[in-house]
């Protein structure tokens, strides 16, 4: 970027180590300067801010370009990621948007090929507008993106777990292809599927960590957000040169419901994993083919295990009919049909109809994403209930044997 970059206001940083265990750290937040010692942020619902003079700014002037309570929830952010700076902005998508906008036209990106659907819908378009073109490989044998390193790559996109199919990407491994034979490419990681509890890309490697704040950090439902960690300070200034100028920020109120959310992280991730273990053990023992890396039969049990602390809290299943995962769907009671995870409320979805429904079916059938494949996003509720409403699902859409009388 040849443009001088401004520094933002109260540019978030990490000013130093994480001083205690994650669960301890994700519910400190330092809050030193508020003059009342406020318990909680404030929220500063302000467009503006007064200047003491006609060329004397203040830390803050436009809250489009930084507010308070957002440089609160930046700072705590970058704290549990790991990241020199962290920037929030209006969604997941909008996360990615701004990650993207670092691409100029000609160059390109690499990307898995089982990607979530809003994913593959922006770099469709990127491909078609912007004349950036993406390489779909299978990020699950790390030396495939060895023909498709060129002074092109701009970008490296990978998930890990995938959406849907929870395929385990080696970060590691991948970060130092990239690095190596592309010092100017960036290594990016959609850790939506984790959150920084399980699992922080940034220490495993990668330039950029995002996060569609609306699922796991969030855990309600009740706001939409994005969150950007970046490991140098310097690729953070580009990123926020990004969101000044096209007006992405979150919003003071977003904000601070961000941070709120965020500090139950760890007991609700607690909760919802350990049923999500539970659940994906009995339909394994059913027979369904299960897609959940907490299984000793998922085939990267051990890579996922060793750049994560746990498998986390959705899984996805095949019952080898699409008639039979659609009336399991519609027949659940506890498990709300939507898309999205991360919720403290189960939901169940069937990804070829519905989130990822903008991937055109040949697309599909070549990444070999199941037409009846179910995801199952588990919430906080009694996983006993879980269980048998999911059971009674099963059993009325003739997935599993009647019970005899």
């Amino acid at each position: 970027m040849t443009d001088i970059l401004p520094s933002s206001p109260a540019a978030s940083v990490v000013n130093a180590p994480r001083r205690y265990r994650f669960a301890t750290e994700v519910v400190t937040v330092d809050n030193s300067d508020d003059p009342h010692n406020a318990a909680s942020v404030p929220i500063y619902q302000t467009a503006t801010f007064k200047q003491k003079g006609a060329t004397a700014s203040g830390e803050y002037d436009y809250s489009r370009s930084g507010n308070p309570t957002r440089t609160h929830v930046e700072n705590h952010l970058a704290k549990i990621m790991g990241a020199e700076r962290a920037l929030v902005v209006t969604s997941g998508m909008g996360a990615l948007d701004v990650i993207t906008r670092l691409v100029r036209s000609g160059e390109e990106i690499i990307a898995g090929d089982d990607l979530y659907g809003g994913t593959n819908r922006l770099l469709s378009f990127l491909a078609k507008s912007q004349n950036v073109k993406t390489h779909h490989i299978d990020t699950t044998k790390s030396d495939s993106i060895l023909p498709y390193l060129s002074d092109k790559t701009r970008l490296v996109l990978l998930e890990s777990p995938t959406n849907p199919l929870i395929k385990i990407t080696d970060i590691p491994t991948i970060s130092k292809y990239v690095h190596e034979r592309c010092p100017n490419a960036l290594v990016v990681v959609d850790n939506t599927m984790m959150s920084p509890y399980l699992q922080r890309p940034l220490e495993l490697g990668a330039d950029i960590s995002y996060h569609s704040g609306t699922k796991y950090l969030s855990g309600h439902h009740d706001l939409m957000a994005g969150v950007i960690g970046a490991k140098s300070a310097s690729v953070g200034d580009e990123l926020y040169y990004v969101i000044n100028a096209t007006g992405c920020g979150l919003s003071p109120f977003d904000s601070w419901l961000l941070l709120r959310g965020v500090k139950t992280l760890a007991v609700r991730m607690d909760k919802q994993q350990a049923s999500c273990i539970r659940i994906a053990d009995y339909l394994e023992a059913q027979g369904f083919k299960v897609h959940f890396p907490g299984l000793l039969s998922h085939p990267q049990y051990e890579l996922h295990k060793s750049m994560s602390s746990g498998p986390g809290a959705v899984l996805s299943f095949e019952t080898g009919d699409t008639g039979i995962s659609e009336r399991i769907v519609e027949g659940t009671k506890l498990w709300s049909i939507s898309v999205s995870f991360g919720c403290v409320n189960s939901l169940i979805s069937m990804p070829c109809r519905m989130s990822h429904a903008s991937i055109p079916a040949h697309i599909r059938a070549e990444r070999s994403l199941p037409e009846d494949l179910i995801r199952l996003c588990v919430g906080i509720e009694d996983v006993e209930d879980l269980l048998e409403d999911l059971e009674q699902a099963l059993t009325i859409a003739g997935a599993l044997p009647t019970p005899s009388k």
